[in-house]
């Protein structure tokens, strides 16, 4: 091909090409210009629920437009999560994304409606939410060095509930005991609500579950915090230690919470979600909701997430494997 001919066809590649762009760049920048809506994969109420509307609100003040949020109860996370993933890739529909259906159900279920990495478009994790490990009155242990002795010179005894098999509650309490090399009876229930009342009922002894579900009965002096499961200690419980200091070395578990389109949504339109959700995490009044109840910011890149979402897969399908986990 002659050089005019080569510089010709060159830039004729490169008008097309931005030609074909346009219409993109341009839907970002108007985006949003029509109502949008967030579904919850569970019911009204929970962390997932709060953070929804808390950012939710926010956006709407910041960009003029409703957006509605959407409880889609059931199945583990799983109704929900196939509504959000077949929903029109505009970023209009996003969906509130949990470790429990995004990471931990692929271990779980046979067969999923949805693939946690196919068939969303990441766009910013939100918080990470530790765990927090409580006593009831009927336990002898005052701490978690008490614990662990009582746990390991009684194999079978301790007793450790959860909101249900297969949960982050459920395989943070298996690793706990694991790693703890403690043999101990793990209950599961529909739900943190019902597992708490036999807690405070003295049914089991100990619970390990997200800090927003046990923090008003800690501050009741109904149950004793023992430990919490991230790296450092967090504001809302500043006395408590990490497991990390009270007995096991790295030891670090918890759960997330993030936002997810489906795939195909114009990574414009992710990248400007990703802006502007990570500036309202980042506001004052929004930092101080979430320290109160125990969650951790941590933004991320769209890129950085879908990467994280990856190695949480691959993190409970190991731990998952290791308890022989079934679901009935």
């Amino acid at each position: 091909m002659p050089p005019i001919t080569k510089r010709l066809f060159g830039t004729l590649t490169t008008l097309l090409c931005i030609t074909a762009a346009a219409p993109v760049l341009a839907q970002s920048a108007d985006f949003p210009t029509r109502p949008m809506r967030i579904i919850v994969p569970f019911a009204p109420g929970g962390a997932t629920d709060v953070l929804a509307r808390t950012f939710g609100q926010k956006l709407q003040e910041a960009w003029g437009q409703t957006v509605l949020v959407e409880n889609r109860a059931g199945a583990g996370g799983n109704i929900g999560a196939e509504a959000g993933a077949k929903a029109a890739a505009d970023g209009y529909t996003l969906t509130l994304a949990a470790a429990g259906f995004m990471a931990v159900n692929p271990s779980l279920y046979a067969k999923l409606p949805y693939d946690s990495v196919k068939d969303f478009a990441p766009v910013a994790l939100l918080v990470k939410a530790p765990l927090l490990m409580v006593g009831n009155s009927t336990l002898a242990a005052r701490n978690f060095k008490d614990l662990l002795d009582y746990g390991r010179a009684n194999p079978g005894k301790l007793t450790i509930g959860n909101g249900g098999t297969g949960t982050a509650q459920h395989l943070g309490g298996e690793f706990f005991t694991s790693a703890a090399g403690i043999n101990a009876l793990h209950i599961p229930y529909k739900g943190s609500a019902p597992a708490t009342n036999d807690l405070l009922a003295g049914v089991f002894q100990v619970q390990f579950d997200n800090m927003v579900t046990l923090i008003p009965h800690i501050k009741s002096g109904k149950l004793r915090p023992l430990a919490v499961s991230s790296a450092q200690r967090v504001a809302v419980l500043p006395e408590v230690p990490t497991m990390a200091e009270a007995g096991i070395p790295g030891f670090e578990t918890g759960t997330w919470y993030g936002v997810v389109a489906p795939a195909g949504t114009p990574p414009a339109v992710v990248d400007k979600l990703n802006r502007e959700i990570g500036r309202i995490m980042a506001l004052p009044e929004i930092a101080e909701k979430l320290a109160g109840m125990g969650l951790l910011a941590a933004p991320m890149t769209p890129a950085g997430f879908g990467e994280f979402i990856k190695s949480e897969i691959a993190n409970y399908a190991r731990i998952i494997k290791a308890a022989n986990i079934k679901l009935d």
